[in-house]
């Protein structure tokens, strides 16, 4: 039901890799419109990922002007973006691009990713994570040491340089965005001393407020290009992973989120900061307070995309439905290396003691048990570091509109599993926008609508255990989980460890768990 014709209209804007989108909400969370522009310029070579940040305005200026279009001269209260975590572009003065933008993937820092984290190890140490090469800090150094920020100019997250376009000027950055150029997280500022050994002037770097501060307003050339009101406040926001888990409101301590597309990705809050030797959880910070850690695997649906192009996954699914718990363990990495929930350069991905020729519905049986599986060992890894894992768990992703795999998945963590009528970060940066400090939580209660819940079903708990305890055991026996904190909890497959010895040893691998 429409609301009142002067009640205000929030506008979120979600930067990703390869399109713009921006969706208009009422304050009951309600989705008024919605609009979207593709990404095309874009740069793609060895470790090299460039994009051409005039592509970023132009872009959400179409989606903006989409999602606009049935506001019906009703106020918006605020707009809010979120972006790539990681990318980084060299703005002038007036808050233009001075070049193309460095991509969250770009890997061409390498080397200042080693040198970043031995000058700042005491720090990144103390704030639970590893440098890495795709991360913003040693892309700063290396654009530093190439003399790419001349005089005047400074550096900006993609997030904050569409905002300088929005605001007509630079503006600041959020802790979030921030977060992977080394922003001190505990003492909310720029390690000065670190970037100064790094080469990196601290005065090329915005200044850093909590998301959800106004930082500016809409200029009227802006509002001109965009469709967006001329004095419209421009809110911090924060990165796409953090804004999509705003949009689940899994943001108090013990509630997760857990988004199934190409790739797996949890992201939960807790009162704490969580220290994970390996690098594979971080924790952006709670604007409530406290920390959100999450993680991200490389394991996920993508593996479909492969193993069977063009298959109706409705048909499939209705077969698949039919069938028990697979025999042996299914891996479903479709390429090489893991990062969460174990961090394994050489990981591979695997298809143990499946029926000779399966057909597609059991193979997406063993992928979707397989990544069930997973998601339990992530949250076991998550536990074993000490957060609270005890909470509902609310799904997103493609995946998550298949509501058999979803069941699977409660049935699998034991656990309730929601799934919310609308979800993404567009959504999420509305929300944003639309909070009062300190009570984004709150807020997002108030307008994430759940469209069903999952509930599990206790008669299935023994057989799923069997089948995680056998990818755990496959896993392990490959020396794979050696990264996961000493407080992982083993104990949930040890109980079936004949069973798994007696499986390795006849799929030729070895020995079970010691």
């Amino acid at each position: 039901m429409p609301g009142p014709a002067d009640a205000p209209l929030w506008l979120g804007v979600d930067l990703g890799t390869q399109g713009v989108r921006a969706v208009l909400v009422d304050g009951t969370g309600a989705v008024l419109g919605s609009g979207a522009a593709p990404l095309e310029r874009d740069v793609r070579e060895g470790e090299r990922h460039e994009q051409d940040p005039a592509e970023w305005w132009s872009a959400t200026c179409t989606a903006t002007r989409a999602a606009l279009a049935g506001r019906g001269g009703r106020p918006v209260a605020g707009v809010s973006i979120d972006a790539t975590s990681g990318t980084l572009v060299v703005q002038d003065a007036r808050g233009r691009a001075a070049g193309p933008a460095l991509m969250y993937d770009d890997r061409r820092a390498a080397r200042e990713a080693l040198l970043a984290q031995d000058a700042g190890a005491a720090l990144w140490n103390e704030l639970g994570y590893r440098m890495q090469a795709s991360w913003a800090l040693p892309k700063a150094a290396w654009l530093s040491a190439r003399n790419a920020v001349p005089a005047g100019h400074r550096l900006a997250h993609q997030a904050d340089h569409v905002g300088a376009r929005l605001a007509g000027h630079p503006v600041p950055t959020d802790w979030s965005h921030a977060l992977k150029t080394g922003y001190d997280l505990l003492r909310d500022a720029w390690p000065d001393a670190v970037l100064e050994r790094l080469g990196v002037d601290p005065a090329v770097l915005p200044p850093v407020v909590a998301p959800g501060t106004r930082v500016a307003v809409v200029s009227a050339s802006a509002a001109q290009e965009s469709g967006v009101p001329a004095g419209t406040p421009i809110v911090a926001g924060m990165t796409d992973g953090c804004a999509a888990q705003v949009a689940t409101a899994a943001l108090a301590p013990g509630q997760w989120c857990s988004a199934l597309g190409t790739t797996l990705v949890l992201k939960g809050s807790t009162p704490d900061l969580l220290h994970d030797p390996s690098g594979a959880v971080y924790c952006h910070r709670n604007p409530d307070g406290g920390w959100l850690p999450g993680g991200a695997s490389s394991t996920g649906a993508g593996v479909l995309a492969t193993d069977l192009p063009g298959a109706d996954l409705d048909v499939l699914t209705a077969r698949a439905r039919e069938r028990g718990v697979p025999a042996g363990a299914t891996y479903p990495l479709a390429g090489r290396g893991e990062r969460f929930p174990f961090v394994a350069d050489d990981a591979e991905g695997f298809d143990l003691g499946g029926p000779p020729g399966g057909d597609a519905a059991d193979r997406l049986q063993r992928v979707a048990h397989g990544v069930a599986y997973v998601e339990r060992l992530a949250f076991d890894v998550l536990a074993g570091l000490g957060a609270d894992v005890s909470g509902p768990v609310v799904a997103t992703g493609g995946a998550g509109r298949n509501d058999w795999w979803t069941q699977l998945r409660a049935d699998v963590l034991q656990r309730p599993v929601a799934v919310p009528e609308e979800s993404g970060s567009a959504l999420g940066s509305a929300v944003l926008a639309a909070a009062p400090p300190g009570r984004l939580a709150e807020t997002a209660r108030s307008m994430v609508r759940i469209r069903r819940r999952f509930d599990p079903d206790p008669a299935r708990a023994d057989e799923l255990t069997e089948g995680y305890a056998r990818l755990v055991a496959a896993l392990d026996d490959r020396g794979w989980l050696g990264s996961v904190p000493p407080g992982f909890r083993k104990a949930t497959f040890m109980n079936v460890q004949d069973r798994n010895v007696a499986f390795l040893n006849s799929a030729g691998e070895g020995e079970g768990p010691s």
